[in-house]
């Protein structure tokens, strides 16, 4: 019997979360694609198959919350785990207000992440 795992794409600028973020996910039972940027994400064949995102806020060109609005503009609604080392309170309710199911701050632990992806994954 074969189950199919949902995918979860990483899209986050820093090559360390990149390597270590999959890994991760694989351990909790979910596919995974790590991506580079925004751009990266939207060129890939994933973006329709991918059931949540866990996205950086701050990456160089288009940011975690313009990737959100591009992503709405498309009608693709996925649901968004954002991460994030910008210790700025203000932050987090502002993204959830705009429909993220979670803003974690880096470091965060691995159950906080796979609460944020179950409540995710319940709400797509």
């Amino acid at each position: 019997m074969t189950t199919t795992r949902s995918l979860v794409s990483v899209v986050d600028d820093d090559e360390s979360v990149r390597e270590s973020l999959p890994d991760l996910l694989w351990e909790f039972g979910f596919a995974a694609r790590a991506f580079a940027s925004a751009e990266a994400f939207l060129s890939s064949d994933c973006v329709g198959d991918t059931r949540c995102l866990i996205l950086d806020i701050v990456m160089p060109g288009m940011s975690g919350p313009s990737l959100q609005r591009e992503l709405s503009r498309r009608r693709r609604l996925i649901p968004i785990v954002y991460i994030t080392a910008r210790r700025d309170e203000s932050i987090r309710p502002r993204l959830l207000e705009e429909g993220a199911v979670e803003c974690l701050y880096k470091p965060f632990s691995e159950m906080a992440l796979l609460e944020a992806l179950n409540l995710a994954l319940r709400v797509n």
